[in-house]
């Protein structure tokens, strides 16, 4: 179950996955630095998770010592607690540094006159 799913009848925030199920427990990190993030900022989205039923060679590639899963999806925690998936990791385009996501570049190209559709991939 992701712990991001389960939410109180609430007013619903375009985009919002929901809030973090209680007594489980998320973080947001910088993925090239590991540096925690605060609310609003998009990074990889971690849960604490004991492993994978009788797979221990996946339970050891996607947790790391203390715990955490490396969901491989990006995204932030709002003010309001509430959780936003806005990308994936693997899908992001390093250039010069900058993690570029694919789906933020499309979004603002199908915003000029002459393109009608486009694709972006690494």
């Amino acid at each position: 179950m992701g712990v991001a799913f389960a939410k109180e009848p609430l007013e619903i925030k375009t985009g919002s996955c929901g809030t973090v199920v209680k007594n489980a427990e998320i973080k947001i990190i910088d993925p090239d630095t590991s540096a925690f993030l605060p609310r609003n900022k998009p990074g990889e989205i971690l849960q604490i998770m004991k492993g994978y039923l009788n797979d221990p060679e996946a339970s050891e590639r996607t947790i790391d010592k203390e715990g955490w899963l490396h969901t491989g999806d990006i995204g932030y925690i709002d003010d309001d607690d509430e959780i936003f998936i806005v990308d994936r990791l693997k899908e992001l385009i390093k250039y010069k540094g900058f993690q570029v996501a694919p789906v933020e570049m499309e979004t603002m190209l199908l915003t000029h006159p002459k393109i009608s559709d486009l694709a972006i991939v690494s």
